[in-house]
């Protein structure tokens, strides 16, 4: 019988020893996978804390800001700046024209879309598409003080 016995128990301890390198290879990877996940679980308390402390900060309030000191003292941007304060969306030269009660000619239309362009030029605002004009940022006359504004455009030509 031992003839018989001798393969089965070597072929048992072949693969006991299959299995044994097998677990032991998930042991290791089962470790590393252990690793990697205190990393991760402490990345995460990281970001809840980090999340914890910028809601706690108090809210930030913008700088209220001068009206640009390039910005030309000719009443008539002031008026397109009021203008484009209570429109809905960009305007034209033209549209303006109609809006400030000029007579829509081309003269005017001409007059008016170089006053627009020199408000983009010096930053006040914008021109998202060729001819259509809006404000870069909000800025109403009345939110600064006459004094604080004559200043600012001292020395400026209209």
């Amino acid at each position: 019988m031992d003839d018989q016995i001798t393969p089965l128990l070597e072929r048992i301890d072949a693969r006991e020893q299959e299995i044994g390198t097998a677990a032991e290879q998930l042991r290791v990877h089962i470790d590393e996978l252990t690793t990697r996940l205190r990393e991760l679980d402490e990345e995460i308390g990281n970001l809840a804390v980090t999340r914890k402390t910028l809601l706690a900060l108090p809210p930030t309030t913008p700088e209220p800001t001068d009206p640009p000191s390039a910005l030309p003292a000719h009443p008539a941007y002031q008026q397109i700046l009021t203008v484009l304060a209570d429109a809905t969306g960009p305007m034209r030269a033209r549209d303006l024209c109609d809006r400030l009660d000029l007579p829509v000619t081309p003269k005017n239309i001409e007059s008016t879309r170089h006053k627009l362009k020199r408000m983009v030029n010096v930053g006040v605002l914008a021109e998202p598409e060729p001819g259509l004009f809006t404000q870069r940022r909000p800025w109403r006359p009345s939110a600064v003080s006459p004094a604080r504004y004559k200043r600012s455009i001292t020395g400026i030509g209209a």
